[in-house]
């Protein structure tokens, strides 16, 4: 059954005052989020949820943001992934971005949506297929059995949303969060400045920096280190990669979280903190989903 026009209006909306929370946070600088102890306690961090539902409304129960009000949580992928509908297989992932999009309205200032590369994939139309499916294909499918001929207005909608979205976050004791990292930092270079300046556009795309930066898949302990220098922090706390167990350590300068298993690992990390986070200390504030 299609969703009546005042839903779909509802919808809409949400995604333009989501963008706009985004672009109108104090706490942004360029495309990173900058959280200092002044602006809260602690921040929730999480992994890659692709759709998996369970797993989401488990995060937004422990978060239970209108009960911490100095909690900061920070979601990654959702696109992509988890239930389907079945008249048409299409993709039911689209729902849970739209509750990410409400959390990040109604908490403009302790919601921060990373952006990662299935929502590039959906900004830029990039193709991506997994077990021979076509998952934007599925996505879009997913749009029409929800919203009908209004499912391109409704796209229309979140793709400014994905834009505006940080491309990192930057907390106390020299961490950075971001989807993931470059590939072959130590060899290439990185252009860091896309953290710091408006995007142009073809950046987005393949070889672009921010395509780079979502992408990327080398966890080298060098590609690691190099990128660490160049941003000035000692660990990086990311996602993109599947974790069967929940999170993964690649190297000493990395940790992995995954939310799109049966075993979803998440962190809670206090924001005052002086000393510089080390990797151990952090893998001892690892916990998991109920």
């Amino acid at each position: 059954m299609v969703a009546s026009f005042e839903y779909i209006e509802r919808i809409i909306t949400t995604f333009q005052k989501a963008a706009e929370a985004n672009t109108e946070s104090p706490l942004r600088k360029g495309n990173l989020v900058v959280l200092t102890p002044a602006d809260g306690d602690e921040i929730m961090i999480t992994g890659d949820l692709h759709g998996h539902r369970k797993n989401f409304n488990a995060i937004r129960r422990l978060a239970a943001l209108d009960k911490h009000p100095r909690r900061h949580l920070v979601i990654q992928e959702v696109c992509h992934g988890g239930p389907t509908y079945p008249e048409n297989g299409g993709c039911m992932s689209h729902t849970v971005l739209e509750d990410v999009a409400k959390l990040k309205a109604q908490f403009p200032e302790r919601v921060h949506f990373l952006l990662g590369n299935h929502e590039l994939a959906e900004v830029t139309d990039y193709p991506i297929q997994k077990n021979r499916q076509m998952l934007n294909l599925l996505f879009r499918l997913g749009l029409q059995h929800a919203y009908g001929p209004a499912a391109e207005k409704v796209r229309q909608a979140y793709i400014p949303f994905l834009q505006s979205c940080p491309l990192g976050i930057r907390i106390p004791g020299r961490v950075l969060l971001t989807h993931s990292i470059p590939e072959a930092v130590d060899r290439q270079g990185f252009d860091g400045s896309v953290f710091e300046r408006p995007i142009d556009p073809v950046e987005f795309l393949e070889h672009g920096a921010v395509f780079r930066l979502v992408w990327g898949r080398d966890y080298r302990k060098e590609n690691a280190r190099t990128f660490c220098r160049l941003m000035r922090v000692n660990l990086l706390i990311n996602g993109h990669e599947p974790a069967p167990q929940g999170y993964a350590v690649p190297n000493e300068y990395q940790i992995i979280l995954d939310c799109c298993t049966e075993k979803a690992a998440y962190l809670v990390l206090p924001l005052a903190h002086e000393d510089d986070w080390t990797q151990e200390e952090v893998l001892k504030r690892i916990q998991y989903l109920p």
